[in-house]
């Protein structure tokens, strides 16, 4: 059992590593894309908010690989099932119980489950923080007053 915990442990702070990454590079890029907001600064926003969803959607995905690597790894997945599509299923708690762990691995699933709730929750705060930033730097930008003859 103490295994399980410590291969889990070990997925999920890798996934942690990856997650940190893509939020110091995706909030670094977004305030400097928001700054840059002088015209079509609604545009502007709507393509900063499209492109973080977008980033972070890839960043899943490469987290739920770095689960399935470990799943293969450790032989979690019983013969003929996918790795891949388990992870995807354990990290979204979608639960569809098609495919079950090897019993000597019945906890990963578990684990794989509460890091990826970790991991969602932290995106839906960093998907905030990007948006309260644009938005602060967008509406304080001067906008051109338009339709008014001097």
């Amino acid at each position: 059992m103490l295994l399980q915990f410590v291969v889990g442990a070990a997925a999920c702070v890798s996934n942690i590593v990856i997650h940190a990454l893509v939020m110091l590079v995706l909030v670094r890029v977004a305030q400097g894309a928001a700054a840059n907001a002088a015209l079509w600064p609604s545009l502007r926003l709507v393509a900063i908010m499209v492109a973080t969803a977008s980033i972070l959607m890839m960043a899943h995905g490469i987290e739920v690989l770095a689960w399935a690597l470990t799943y293969e790894m450790v032989g979690v997945v019983p013969a003929n099932a996918d790795a891949l599509y388990f992870a995807f299923v354990n990290y979204t708690t979608l639960g569809y119980g098609d495919i079950v762990p090897v019993e000597r691995w019945r906890l990963i699933g578990p684990t794989t489950a509460m890091c990826g709730v970790l991991m969602f929750g932290w995106s839906t705060a960093v998907i905030f923080e990007v948006l309260r930033q644009a938005l602060s730097i967008v509406s304080a930008s001067p906008r051109p007053v338009r339709g008014r003859a001097p």
